[in-house]
């Protein structure tokens, strides 16, 4: 039995594979590319003291999910300006939680984010206050699987790690409510001083492939904050990945 957890009164949006709404004027514009999602169920109650406040954890059948999100990045840009080739372009792995508010918003919760280049690193700290951390990474395409490797340098804990190896399958016709339940999601819950805010985002319908995980060595998880991932995971997919747009930060629920 799941112990239990605070609602909040509202009804949640559906959880629908395409954006809900289109951004018009978006705050930036990236890609994420060659995306492996490795998700591990876990109890409400674990993880409902590391959400911002307004929110609670987003569950299906009394469930929710920690998510290890391993990708690359590629060519970041502001408004409609074109995407910088370089410094806009990286490896990145998330630690993230589901995440639901006042207003019946469906999103995440980033509880860590490592990438490999220091100035979006900083940039993400200082002007969004996102956990993201600097970190020597790698993603490496070998025949047919897909490796993901990161070792954190600053600000730590220093030497957090995780190496995944995924090999994708047949790309999924229809993908199950889980599995859009743990890749659909259009925006982020984010602390700001005094409330917490709604980053909303949209793109293309993922293009989804069921995978096997082949190797998953890591403690980013524990790191984060949440209990190590015990057995094996509830679900592991792998994307080739879409073009998305990230919007204006939109007022959440009150801190309480």
């Amino acid at each position: 039995m799941l112990a239990d957890v605070p609602t909040i009164p509202s009804v949640p949006e559906p959880i629908t594979p395409d954006a809900p709404v289109a951004l018009r004027r978006p705050l930036l514009t990236q890609e994420w590319l060659d995306l492996a999602f490795v998700h591990w169920a876990v109890d409400p109650a674990a993880v409902s003291g590391l959400l911002p406040a307004g929110t609670v954890p987003d569950t299906v059948d009394g469930v929710t999910y920690v998510g290890l999100v391993a990708f690359r990045m590629r060519r970041v840009g502001w408004l409609r300006l074109p995407g910088v080739p370089y410094l806009g372009s990286f490896p990145e792995t998330n630690v993230r939680l589901y995440s639901v508010d006042a207003h019946g918003r469906r999103g995440v919760v980033f509880r860590s984010m490592d990438a490999s280049r220091l100035l979006p690193v900083l940039m993400g700290r200082l002007g969004f206050r996102l956990p993201y951390v600097w970190s020597r990474m790698s993603v490496r395409n070998g025949g047919d699987t897909v490796g993901y490797s990161s070792v954190r340098r600053l600000p730590g804990p220093r030497g957090a790690y995780s190496r995944l190896v995924v090999r994708p399958g047949e790309r999924i016709a229809e993908p199950t409510e889980l599995e859009h339940f743990l890749t659909a999601r259009w925006g982020m819950h984010n602390p700001y001083p005094g409330h917490t805010r709604f980053l909303p985002n949209d793109h293309p319908r993922w293009p989804l492939h069921r995978a096997t995980l082949v190797a998953c060595e890591e403690n980013l998880i524990a790191s984060a904050g949440l209990p190590a991932p015990a057995g094996e995971p509830a679900s592991v997919l792998y994307s080739p990945g879409v073009p998305v747009r990230l919007g204006r930060p939109l007022p959440g629920p009150p801190r309480a």
